[in-house]
């Protein structure tokens, strides 16, 4: 498959070591979208977001910054910072359904209030100095609110438009409604990737095959439990048990020259906690690394989970994993 393949950002999971690893360890990836940043009024970035977008911890790597932020003037602000940086494209994130994210107008809760978002566009396609590409959603409570969003988002010179095709109140659950997806397809001129559910490689290629203009896809779940998902689908390897442990443990490594034990532990534990879907049988070693409150208890269950449970013929995560993962 000869469509481009994005990394969604994950927050808590694809921090930049993660990116820096998973770069060097596996292809596929045309672009890693870094989990969003969110200036304040006072035009300053944390310690935290300072270090997620800083070009030295994203060197080699294809990265975009995403800023969530509901005031146009800020959100150019966040886009002259990181040209200044090097950075070639800016993602805007209204997709993101947190409660305590879309309570304050910003992510998904953008799109509740379209005269504000009419004006938001306005300004900031008025005086970007950066291709802006946008992730959204198709409405709040109803995919209806599609019908007019829609319009409004393809009026403006949108350099991508990234589609999660399920409104806010769905969250993660229930089916993608990707009969909106085609709609956006065949009447919107802004280029369309597609993000929600696909997990595995054939589900990526019929989802091409029926949807033949899609632009790229964006992978998020599917990608960090089988990070070589992009891999398979540029025709490289697919995923080994050999190359996922080395994976995890140059993670580890990576993460133990950063951080204290607990803080290792519990980024592992969000990693693995899709990788183990990759597994036959892994129930019992992957409620162990739940469970686990030590490094060591830790890796007990991951070298468990490695030596007891072979890789699945089709290793990757399914729809029968997406329910008890999703938040």
């Amino acid at each position: 498959m000869t469509t481009p393949v994005y990394f969604a950002p994950m927050e808590g999971i694809t921090d930049a070591t993660f990116r820096r690893v998973h770069h060097a360890r596996f292809s596929g990836v045309s672009k890693y979208f870094i989990p969003f940043i969110s200036p304040t009024q006072n035009l300053r970035l944390t310690a935290r977001e300072l270090a997620a977008v800083a070009p030295e911890q994203n060197a080699g790597v294809p990265a975009v910054p995403q800023v969530l932020v509901k005031d146009a003037q800020l959100a150019l602000w966040a886009v002259r910072t990181l040209a200044d940086m090097g950075y070639a494209e800016v993602n805007l994130n209204f997709g993101c359904p947190s409660g305590t994210v879309t309570a304050k107008g910003k992510g998904a809760g953008m799109l509740a209030d379209v005269p504000h978002l009419e004006r938001f566009l306005g300004e900031l396609y008025a005086h970007t100095p950066l291709p802006v590409s946008v992730k959204a959603r198709i409405g709040i409570t109803s995919p209806a609110e599609f019908e007019r969003l829609l319009p409004l988002l393809c009026a403006y010179p949108i350099s991508e438009l990234i589609l999660h095709p399920r409104t806010r109140a769905q969250f993660y659950k229930g089916q993608p409604h990707r009969e909106l997806f085609a709609q956006a397809l065949s009447s919107c001129p802004v280029p369309l990737c597609y993000n929600g559910d696909l997990f595995t490689p054939g589900a990526c290629e019929e989802f091409m095959d029926e949807y033949p203009r899609t632009r790229a896809l964006m992978l998020g779940r599917g990608l960090v439990a089988n990070p070589a998902l992009a891999q398979t689908l540029a025709g490289g390897e697919p995923l080994t048990a050999v190359a996922l442990r080395d994976f995890h443990d140059e993670l580890e490594a990576e993460y133990l020259a950063l951080y204290p034990a607990h803080i290792v532990l519990g980024r592992l534990r969000e990693v693995m906690k899709h990788a183990a879907c990759c597994f036959e049988d892994a129930h019992r070693p992957l409620k162990a690394i739940r469970k686990a409150a030590t490094l060591s208890a830790y890796r007990e269950a991951v070298s468990r989970l490695f030596d007891a449970c072979p890789l699945r013929e089709n290793p990757g995560f399914t729809d029968a994993d997406a329910q008890p993962l999703a938040k």
